[in-house]
């Protein structure tokens, strides 16, 4: 007997690339997106200080995926107890942790700024992510390389058909601070310069999100080699391509095969099916 794998519902999702808007790459905003230094725009003020770039730009892909209004929440989230968060970045705090080693090293533990030492830790983002928007459910941080994206994806599915979590935030996103830029080079098979930008899926059951999108997801398997893409990339996402790439696909509204990786780390893939609300079978 086969086995289908159960497909789960990809309610939202959201592409933050500074520069580039919905015009350049499906899933941006229609303006193009800020940059992290103006992520007010998209936030507000209040809790932005001392938050690296890469943590501003997965803060403003959550809120757009969300579908919420520029600023501060006005009130709690009513589908935040629970749900769970996943973020994919290999090189998000990578600066900082370069620099308060460079201090300690230098001038003791005492030059550590305040400000800086929460950004040494590797689950910064996800964590700001859950305490910002009221996130309850487990809290997790993939560092796997180029799959990275997709096992994101791959352990929050794994939550939730465990039963661990209603529903989960999926995060995918990498700065290009000089330190991760130089970092990224070393790769042997890094496609082109990376670029910064961040990726949400917002991924449940059907009914897990209010309001649904017809667009569903497989289980993420490993694959013997690159899955053909279906679009232009203005640079390389590294840890964060899987979940940008899978934003951009849902966005298009087609079914198709998203895959991500490189020959050093492998290669992944999953498979988006589109269905029709009136029926539940595919388009």
């Amino acid at each position: 007997m086969t086995v289908v794998p159960r497909t789960l519902d990809l309610a939202g999702w959201s592409v933050h690339v500074p520069g580039l808007s919905a015009a350049d790459l499906p899933g941006s905003p229609e303006n193009p997106a800020c940059a992290p230094g103006d992520a007010k725009e998209v936030l507000g003020r209040k809790g932005l200080l001392g938050k690296e770039p890469s943590t501003r730009l997965a803060l403003c892909a959550v809120h757009r995926a969300l579908g919420l209004p520029p600023g501060l929440l006005q009130e709690p989230l009513p589908y935040a107890s629970g749900t769970a968060v996943v973020v994919a970045s290999n090189l998000g705090n990578v600066e900082t942790v370069c620099s308060v080693l460079t201090d300690v090293r230098g001038r003791g533990g005492s030059a550590v700024s305040p400000m800086d030492a929460p950004n040494a830790s590797s689950n910064v983002i996800a964590s700001t992510l859950a305490i910002r928007y009221g996130f309850t459910g487990p809290n997790l941080a993939v560092c796997s390389g180029a799959t990275a994206g997709l096992d994101a994806l791959s352990l929050a599915r794994r939550l939730i058909l465990a039963g661990r979590a209603p529903r989960a935030v999926v995060v995918g996103v990498e700065p290009a601070d000089p330190v991760a830029v130089r970092l990224a080079a070393l790769r042997a098979d890094g496609p082109a310069p990376l670029a910064a930008g961040a990726g949400c899926l917002l991924l449940g059951e059907p009914g897990a999100w209010p309001g649904t999108s017809g667009v569903r997801l497989g289980a993420v398997r490993r694959t013997t080699g690159p899955v053909e893409r279906t679009g232009p990339e203005p640079g390389d996402f590294y840890g964060a391509a899987g979940v940008i790439r899978t934003a951009v696909a849902a966005a298009r509204g087609e079914a198709c095969t998203v895959g991500c990786g490189d020959a050093e780390d492998g290669w992944a893939a999953v498979d988006l099916t589109v269905v029709e609300e009136a029926t539940g079978v595919p388009a």
